[in-house]
């Protein structure tokens, strides 16, 4: 079962309403109320919305998720960062879907999980230099740093465990065929 084998046409109904669900799903996740307060600011859990949709949908799907939803998510609830958001979340969805399907072909646990990884890589220091920029002091943005990989960290770890030992990849490969 490989990510070529079951990969949705794009422009397709299904390809919209699998974007659009995962983008307003990130953007919920944008909110306060479903963050965990920490010094000086929220633990977010988009992370996880953005890299289970990368791993599920192509790349420029993913880009929608992953940068235009938080675009949007900064947007209506914390507009400081958007830009930010977008150029760092984009690539951080884009890279990861398109790793976990070029990464060891016939290994989709392994693949996803380099993905992930590298896509965490890719959001913590695009967060950390677009907060020394937007916020105009670096001190603030080593401030951030133990959060972001902290956030990084989580996202990536509950996006696997919901794809692979939860079953989400195979359901979503059901539904998606269907």
């Amino acid at each position: 079962m490989t990510a070529a084998t079951h990969s949705i046409r794009r422009g397709s109904i299904i390809w919209l309403t699998m974007t659009a669900l995962f983008m307003g799903m990130n953007i919920l996740m944008s909110m306060s109320i479903f963050s965990v307060p920490v010094p000086g600011g929220h633990l977010y859990f988009c992370d996880a919305v953005i890299n289970t949709a990368a791993v599920l949908l192509d790349p420029v799907a993913a880009f929608l998720v992953g940068g235009v939803g938080s675009f949007l998510g900064d947007f209506f609830f914390y507009p400081a960062p958007m830009f930010v958001s977008l150029v760092t979340h984009g690539l951080q969805a884009m890279a990861v879907s398109w790793l976990s399907r070029r990464l060891l072909a016939g290994k989709p646990v392994v693949s996803s999980s380099l993905a992930v990884t590298a896509g965490s890589v890719i959001m913590v220091i695009g967060y950390t230099l677009g907060r020394a920029y937007v916020y105009s002091t670096p001190e603030y943005a080593v401030l951030k740093l133990p959060f972001e990989i902290l956030q990084a960290g989580v996202g990536a770890v509950v996006a696997i465990l919901l794809l692979y030992p939860l079953g989400l990849r195979k359901t979503f490969h059901k539904i998606v065929r269907n």
